[in-house]
């Protein structure tokens, strides 16, 4: 999922937000970048909670991490891995709709449609959400300069790395993402960026921006349900956690 998206899964769980909870709601992702291997950015969330608490430090970033992972279960988990009975996560499967035109309009080989369409579902639910709460909040994190130093801090000895890599990795990921101007034109432009930085590969632009309006159509009907659910599932999940 993208930023908002996790920001205001974060806030429906806690019913608050601070610069730490939100920097961890979006941290895996941040993680990502250094470690191409998922179950390090995204699948490390207990043992990244005992070393915090061992610590006694950055409980509310933690919390945030938890929320987004595939392990605890968060909400990548049922977005990317699995959601009910299905063969994998919600944004997949209702990506499964869109392969053709998005192997079409992102210049890409057969093999990466399916991946790459269940992102253009992502930034429709980015589109679906859009809430100026979360935008302001996501600014006014990467904007804490000493929060960010402290998670870089902590994060760098959780991962045995150098401080620099995350504090340059966090400012960086600023700049790749759409926060305070969310629009499907905006989110295509910022996903051509990532695509040709990641990929060299250009996107047709005005082509994804209309499969981003699609992606919101195909959504309409049951995102709530399956936000809602996950919702609740992560709810227990941080209860065991913390009991």
């Amino acid at each position: 999922m993208y930023p908002q998206t996790h920001v205001f899964f974060a806030h429906k769980l806690f019913g608050f937000l601070s610069d730490a909870l939100v920097l961890g709601s979006i941290f895996p992702d941040i993680a990502a970048g250094l470690y191409n291997d998922r179950n390090e950015s995204h699948g490390r969330g207990v043992d990244m909670l005992l070393f915090l608490q061992e610590i006694g430090e950055l409980n509310e970033f933690v919390m945030g991490v938890i929320t987004h992972g595939i392990d605890p279960k968060g909400l990548d988990y049922y977005g990317d891995e699995r959601f009910l009975s299905y063969e994998r996560g919600y944004c997949f499967e209702k990506g499964r709709l869109i392969v053709d035109e998005t192997i079409e309009a992102c210049n890409l080989p057969a093999s990466m449609g399916w991946w790459k369409s269940h992102n253009i579902i992502e930034m429709g639910i980015e589109l679906y959400i859009n809430n100026s709460f979360c935008s302001t909040a996501l600014e006014s994190a990467f904007a804490n300069e000493v929060m960010v130093l402290e998670v870089s801090k902590y994060m760098s000895r959780f991962y045995a790395t150098e401080p620099n890599k995350f504090q340059n990795r966090i400012q960086n990921f600023f700049n790749y993402i759409e926060i305070s101007k969310i629009s499907a034109e905006s989110l295509a432009a910022r996903y051509d960026m990532q695509m040709y930085t990641r990929h060299r590969i250009h996107i047709d632009v005005p082509r994804v921006t209309g499969l981003i309006f699609k992606a919101v159509e195909l959504i309409a009907d049951d995102f709530n349900d399956f936000f809602n659910l996950a919702l609740d599932n992560v709810r227990k999940s941080l209860s065991e956690l913390q009991a």
